[in-house]
């Protein structure tokens, strides 16, 4: 939340003292690094790469402990993580499927329900911003291997396989944004890397204050 404060005054500093039509951030890096918040990241910075280190599951919960308590991110190197999240998705085969219980409307909640509760609002015919550059190439390298994990890791439906015998793979690849809450999950995890999340017209979304 802070880095967005600052993001917004450093874009106000910037269209304040520019009249060109580009305008730059100089001062977001510099606010960015003098606030809380580059201290606090810096503190915890090798916490969860620990777990992808030589120290693995054990070894990282210890080393966690004594960077939290104790180190408090004053060492001198830096952990990495091994690889990406989209590096790490497996086949679908590899797994057994998981059948979830049906919501209870209670406790749990269907995924339309919990949507409506955000708020999410976006103009039905402004352009979509979820950029996939060619839709049925995303469906074949996608659906065949990993049987639309897009529906599974996105929490708003955003997107769905929908059967159609049209198709070479009896699916079409579809997109909801309408419903996107932005969390961005999608630009980071799919694995052929190909959905670009870009900021909405308008600057439209979910209105967390309405739950």
């Amino acid at each position: 939340m802070k880095s967005g404060m600052l993001a917004a005054e450093a874009t106000w500093t910037a269209l304040s003292s520019s009249d060109s039509g580009t305008i730059f951030l100089y001062d977001y890096e510099d606010s960015l690094r003098k606030s809380s918040i580059w201290k606090e990241l810096k503190e915890v910075r090798n916490m969860r790469p620990s777990f992808h280190s030589p120290l693995k599951l054990y070894g990282g919960v210890l080393y966690s402990g004594l960077e939290a308590f104790i180190l408090k991110g004053k060492v001198p190197w830096t952990l990495k993580h091994k690889g990406t999240d989209y590096d790490a998705t497996g086949a679908a085969d590899s797994y057994p499927k998981i059948e979830y219980e049906k919501p209870d409307g209670k406790i749990t909640f269907d995924i339309l329900t919990s949507v409506s509760r955000t708020g999410t609002n976006h103009e039905e015919d402004q352009p979509v911003h979820l950029r996939v550059p060619d839709w049925d190439k995303h469906a074949q390298e996608e659906w065949p291997k990993y049987k639309g994990i897009e529906n599974r890791f996105c929490p708003a439906g955003v997107y769905e396989y929908v059967e159609d015998e049209s198709k070479d793979i009896g699916v079409r690849f579809q997109i909801n944004a309408q419903n996107c809450i932005h969390c961005k999950t999608c630009d980071i995890k799919v694995p052929n890397q190909n959905i670009n999340w870009t900021t909405p017209q308008g600057g439209e979304g979910p209105k967390y204050f309405m739950t």
